[in-house]
């Protein structure tokens, strides 16, 4: 996707060979505009998969899943990281484990959001180890709902996560993959290419 690449360009900062700063448009200050566009393309290469509802996990995933929600006209799931006096009965959880915080915390999701009438598409901002993804996954599967796929705004290609979902059957999406932040520097990329060079 050209203006979300373009915009990591302009706007994102490498912190080091791991890390993306994206928070001027998507992880902290929110641009409406790109996350409208966001939604178009995640609606437009999901379109006919029959998406009843979209699961996504607080906080950054929720701007991008609203608004290819609004392109879907279907309502929006978030998993909730924190506990919540308001939600305690007939949840659905998962486990997620944190490689940064490297910690593991539970996330829910009620179940009267989820049923095995739904289709699910399951949205997040990043995928880097895949974890986030795997455990909204397997809300989404507790509650007998079928998986559409998996939309990422941004792929980290450098690691595993791309590689563990797609290799477990799901189909995913990324609108902007990056398959190095070496030197500074993001280098672009597309999810073939990790393929290839595991086949050399």
């Amino acid at each position: 996707m050209d203006l979300l690449i373009e915009k990591i360009k302009n706007e994102g900062s490498v912190l080091s060979s791991s890390v993306l700063k994206v928070d001027s448009f998507l992880n902290h200050q929110i641009d409406p505009q790109l996350m409208h566009e966001i939604g178009k393309e995640f609606a437009e290469r999901f379109a006919g998969c029959g998406i009843t509802k979209i699961l996504t996990i607080e906080s950054s995933g929720i701007a991008p899943a609203v608004m290819a929600g609004l392109q879907l006209k279907v309502p929006v799931v978030f998993a909730r990281k924190r506990k919540s006096l308001t939600l305690v009965d007939d949840l659905i959880t998962a486990p997620v484990y944190s490689f940064t915080k490297k910690e593991t915390n539970e996330i829910s999701v009620s179940n009267k959001y989820l049923s095995e009438d739904d289709t699910v598409l399951i949205i997040d901002d990043f995928l880097a180890n895949g974890q986030a993804a795997l455990g909204l996954a397997k809300i989404a599967e507790k509650a007998q709902a079928a998986i559409a796929g998996v939309g990422i705004v941004i792929e980290k290609g450098f690691q595993d996560g791309g590689s563990l979902l797609r290799d477990q059957g799901y189909r995913v999406e990324s609108l902007a993959i990056i398959n190095s932040l070496e030197k500074g520097k993001v280098s672009f990329g597309h999810p073939t290419d990790r393929k290839a060079e595991k086949a050399r």
